[in-house]
């Protein structure tokens, strides 16, 4: 069974940077596309950013486009959002998430905390 713990999060001023880690057990893990969402107070949780895993390649929404970087690093099956000029519309509780093609999201973390003031 796979198992994801994202960590990183933590309060910082706008225009200021923080880098999320998804770390997941599990090997098969370095098989799957993992996934950034994020579910500010009062709203649904939403798609931020992805990666494939055999080409890395990457997806953003515009929202953070320009802005934020999804990499991975399949030797340790970790996964970061390097999330740079933040705001305080990106503050919100940070989810990693895995799948496998193009199946329903998986293997939600318990999800980090980002809070960005202004």
């Amino acid at each position: 069974q796979v198992q994801v713990v994202e960590s990183g999060g933590g309060l910082v001023q706008a225009g200021g940077l923080l880098r999320l880690s998804c770390t997941a057990s599990g090997r098969t893990f370095r098989s799957y596309t993992m996934g950034w969402f994020r579910q500010a107070p009062g709203k649904e949780r939403v798609f931020v950013a992805s990666i494939t895993p055999r080409l890395s390649n990457t997806y953003y929404s515009d929202s953070v486009k320009a802005r934020f970087l999804i990499s991975r690093d399949k030797a340790k099956n970790t996964g970061y959002l390097q999330m740079n000029s933040l705001n305080t519309k990106d503050t919100a509780v940070y989810y990693c998430a895995g799948r496998i093609g193009g199946a329903t999201w998986g293997y939600w973390g318990q999800g980090a905390q980002v809070t960005v003031s202004s």
